[in-house]
């Protein structure tokens, strides 16, 4: 079963939909978050399955991950300019709070 930090759906989920308008994007947000915890690790999916998997189009689903590479809410890699990429969805929200806490601490 999948956990989500409240932050996913208390804060994150108005930010993309409501202020940003970009609901394609939570959608692929949720996706490759759970298919990384599933995986236990970073998601190589192509665009087309990426689409298939969230049920958007290609090019939706193209758009969502740009956002969310802008936003800092997903990191993307490649091996070579044509492989397809893998995605790890960032959690920013729980990285600032471990800085806070080590810095409290120390």
């Amino acid at each position: 079963m999948l956990t989500l930090d409240d932050y996913v759906i208390d804060v994150l989920m108005r930010d993309l939909v409501g202020h940003d308008r970009k609901p394609a994007s939570f959608l692929v947000y949720l996706w490759l978050t759970s298919e990384q915890a599933r995986r236990h690790g970073a998601v190589r999916v192509s665009y087309q399955e990426l689409a298939e998997s969230v049920g958007l189009s290609k090019s939706s689903a193209q758009a969502a991950v740009s956002w969310l590479v802008r936003r800092k809410l997903l990191a993307t890699s490649k091996e070579n300019a044509t492989a397809v990429p893998s995605y790890t969805a960032r959690s920013p929200w729980s990285d600032a709070a471990r800085r806070i806490s080590l810095h409290r601490n120390h």
